[in-house]
């Protein structure tokens, strides 16, 4: 049997990985600054995390959620307290199509409605709503399509004020949008967002999926917003690569017997990957960490030559390229030895680094992108 092949690949096979460096099976070392689609939080194989899932995988690793597991408990006390949401309540699943989903189910279930608005250049998943969600008709089948999502240009509040009323059960959003390029939503329509929403009774849903977990230099990235969404789903970071996701749900949204409903979601081993991976960011400071080295970070890549824009929050960045970034970015994988993402603008590179990134590994990187886009005349 051979793999279903749907993936671009790198002809690299990685076998061992610390803190921001990763080894191939030829022992070539690389420094990733993409974490797998931001999936690496506090950096790989960090021992705390590795030791917290070992102690568990000693005791029990799985059981369903037809019984009491008292790592949930945990995890939800340490998510609400250093989120900021202690009054909300947690529903755990596995990746980040799933939290959009139940997030979905959730809204159309308190509101009794089932039109949903979306964003240009979106990317919530590609299962089912969430892909209807998503703003790239390429990645949806026939049987996803509905009548039932509306796409609204993004930042433009005039059409919010046109499209919002009371048949709409929810509107979802991006902290940052990540796959587009990293384009963030302006302070003004995100309070004017929330207030349309609570005026027509419709639920807001916060996509963290990438942006959260103190990636944007706030623990959401909504926070930088000052806003409050009914519900927040998350996922990448929040496992540190190990498959966890979950919804947030505002407490005046009530829970029903079999609402919702998961086999493998919140068991123990993914417990005690989120449960380590808010303890390490707890511990080393890695918010502040994040928004003062991506500041920083950002400044830096604006002196470069060659470079239209900048933009991002905290260790979130995108680097608009003035031509295609894919030669770069290969470039920069098969010369340089450095990981990172692409975006649906072809002309952006992603930055998804660890939160635990030092400026040895920022310099590098610079000196890198400045040689390399020096040299290729499409970019310049």
């Amino acid at each position: 049997m051979n793999l279903f092949d749907v993936y671009p690949l790198f002809d690299i096979s990685i076998v061992r990985a610390q803190g921001s460096d990763l080894w191939d099976d030829k022992g070539h070392q690389y420094l990733d600054l993409y974490g797998g689609h931001a999936g690496i939080s506090i950096g790989h194989s960090h021992p705390h995390y590795v030791r917290k899932l070992k102690e568990q995988l000693d005791q029990i690793g799985f059981y369903s959620n037809s019984v009491k597991i008292n790592p949930q408990l945990e995890l939800a006390k340490k998510l609400g307290e250093l989120s900021g949401y202690d009054e909300y309540n947690l529903f755990l699943c596995n990746s980040g199509a799933e939290a959009n989903e139940n997030a979905f189910k959730v809204a159309s279930f308190h509101t009794g409605r089932k039109k949903v608005i979306a964003f240009t250049k979106s990317f919530h998943g590609r299962t089912s709503l969430a892909v209807s969600a998503t703003d790239d008709k390429s990645i949806i089948a026939p049987v996803n399509e509905t009548e039932n999502i509306r796409f609204l240009p993004f930042n433009d509040e005039e059409a919010l004020e046109k499209a919002l009323n009371k048949d709409i059960a929810a509107v979802i959003i991006e902290g940052i949008q990540g796959v587009a390029g990293i384009s963030v939503p302006t302070v003004s329509f995100l309070k004017k967002l929330e207030i349309l929403c609570k005026q027509n009774s419709i639920l807001l849903i916060l996509d963290e999926v990438q942006s959260g977990y103190g990636r944007s230099g706030h623990f959401f990235a909504h926070q930088h917003a000052g806003i409050k969404p009914d519900l927040i789903t998350t996922a990448k970071g929040m496992g540190n690569g190990f498959p966890i996701a979950s919804v947030l749900i505002a407490p005046h949204i009530k829970a029903r017997p079999s609402m919702l409903g998961t086999t493998f979601g919140g068991n123990y081993l993914a417990c005690a990957a989120g449960i380590a991976v808010l303890d390490v960011i707890k511990e080393e400071q890695l918010i502040s960490h994040a928004w003062q080295t991506g500041d920083r970070w950002m400044k830096e890549l604006r002196q470069l030559k060659g470079i239209k824009e900048v933009r991002g929050q905290g260790l979130m960045i995108g680097i608009e390229l003035n031509g295609p970034s894919a030669d770069i970015r290969k470039k920069l994988v098969t010369e340089k030895g450095i990981f990172t993402g692409s975006a649906s603008d072809k002309n952006v590179i992603r930055l998804l680094p660890a939160l635990t990134i030092q400026q040895t590994d920022i310099d590098l990187f610079n000196t890198a992108l400045a040689e390399l886009v020096s040299k290729n005349t499409v970019a310049v």
